[in-house]
């Protein structure tokens, strides 16, 4: 099992969820984050002042999937997170040890 971590603009969302969606992931964990990464901020207009926006609001997306499907997952976020812009995202892939759903003590693959 293993926990996919996407952290996308905030208006690409309902794209990656979809697409997350259609290749068979069930559920996904949706936080507002904010961050910057080499883009480093931009700076901003307020009232004929300038100011440096250091943290851009992001989206972070988590997914635990089986392991058969993690390269189908990257691939389709991917395919709708892509700009081809600075800022677009990144995708982490850690390893779950071992999962429980509570309501049922279902374990393993079987809790995803």
């Amino acid at each position: 099992m293993k926990l996919i971590t996407a952290i996308v603009k905030p208006f690409k969302l309902d794209d990656v969820r979809q697409a997350l969606s259609d290749i068979g992931v069930q559920g996904v964990t949706v936080t507002e984050v904010k961050g910057f990464g080499r883009q480093k901020g931009h700076t901003e207009l307020y009232r004929g002042a300038e100011y440096v926006v250091d943290f851009l609001p992001k989206v972070k997306i988590e997914a635990a999937i089986g392991d058969a499907m993690v390269e189908q997952a990257i691939e389709a976020i991917i395919g709708v997170a892509n700009t081809e812009k600075i800022g677009d995202g990144k995708i982490f892939i850690t390893s779950i040890e071992h999962a429980v759903r509570i309501r049922t003590g279902e374990t393993g693959d079987e809790a995803l």
